[in-house]
């Protein structure tokens, strides 16, 4: 490399064990960055306290959960700051409006963070087609044989309908992902080109009819004061009787009261990585109801998964540093109605 930036990691100590505790990963950083594995920033330091010169050089922030917000008091302390490189999803956590003021270059791995989420949603909406968790379920109770015909005449995937609320980068993998098999795909996102939709493979609709119209429901809007429970009361009424929600978005926008009296009911069946509260009280009746799968927040990159998002980070770190445009910039309009 002609040119090796000054890089600072500005994320949580957790965070940097998981996403760089590959040694490949690690050693590709150092190929590409000036940096110091050992320094880190984080939003339970005291900024004050951080060494002065670290920050007057830095030229790029490699940053991750964790990271403290990057406001004019912190930008004011980089001077040299060019951009921001950022080995997770959303950047709104950290990057704010003086960022974008300043001219800072901003990347973000949400693309590589979307391959797992869209990955989860696929198995989900197979498996509830399927019948396959309360068929589970039904087993474990019976010990003994099943009619699952008599008891679920419209099983299976063959031609059944899928809705996807939001044509984000995980609606549109969860998109790709459905095309080799013989599912009818509903696409519903006020900001997306019906012609694109249709090109992908997807009918564009509105919110009801798509809501009428799906055996599942996968979310995959942002969570914005708009799109507080997008799915209220008269909403998840629209859903087919033995329909299917399927959340891996943000647990604000579906009414989580609401939804429960649908569940308990026994009217519709869910697959839940999100709820309202994000951990729901220990009396919760869907901890218990044989038609809802529960998930502790597991969907995202985890695991073996966070070195995809450190590698593409340090992609991006490397292309920084040849010159290059990033490949996966932030696009600080479209912030307004994005994750």
């Amino acid at each position: 490399m002609t040119h090796r930036p000054v890089t600072l990691l500005a994320m949580s100590p957790g965070t940097r064990a998981a996403v760089l505790g590959d040694p490949d990963t690690l050693s590709e950083l150092h190929r590409v960055a000036d940096v110091d594995p050992a320094l880190l920033l984080s939003d339970s330091q005291d900024l004050a306290a951080f060494p002065v010169d670290r920050l007057g050089e830095t030229e790029v922030l490699f940053t991750g959960w964790g990271c403290p917000a990057l406001d004019a008091v912190a930008l004011d302390r980089m001077p040299r700051l060019r951009a921001v490189v950022h080995a997770a999803g959303s950047v709104k956590h950290h990057v704010t409006e003086a960022c974008w003021d300043r001219g800072l270059l901003v990347s973000s791995a949400a693309g590589a963070n979307a391959v797992p989420v869209a990955e989860y949603t696929l198995a989900a909406i197979l498996f509830a087609n399927k019948r396959v968790l309360e068929a589970a379920h039904l087993y474990r109770s019976t010990r003994g044989p099943i009619d699952l015909l008599s008891r679920y005449p419209a099983i299976g995937n063959y031609r059944r309908t899928v809705g996807l609320i939001g044509a984000s980068l995980i609606g549109r993998r969860v998109l790709e992902l459905l095309r080799p098999f013989d599912l009818r795909v509903l696409v519903h996102d006020p900001y997306a080109d019906a012609a694109e939709l249709e090109a992908l493979g997807a009918e564009a609709v509105d919110l009801d009819e798509l809501l009428s119209r799906s055996d599942v429901v996968s979310l995959h809007a942002p969570s914005l004061p708009q799109t507080r429970h997008l799915l209220n009361a008269a909403r998840l009424a629209l859903m087919r009787d033995g329909a299917t929600l399927v959340n891996t978005a943000r647990g604000a926008l579906v009414d989580t009261a609401a939804l429960t009296g649908e569940l308990v009911s026994g009217r519709l069946h869910a697959v839940l990585d999100h709820t309202e509260p994000e951990v729901l009280p220990s009396a919760s009746p869907l901890f218990d109801l044989p038609n809802v799968l529960l998930t502790p927040h597991v969907a995202g990159s985890l695991g073996g998964e966070l070195d995809r998002l450190a590698a593409t980070a340090v992609e991006e770190l490397e292309r920084y540093a040849l010159g290059l445009g990033f490949r996966y910039a932030v696009d600080p309009g479209r912030l307004a109605y994005s994750a």
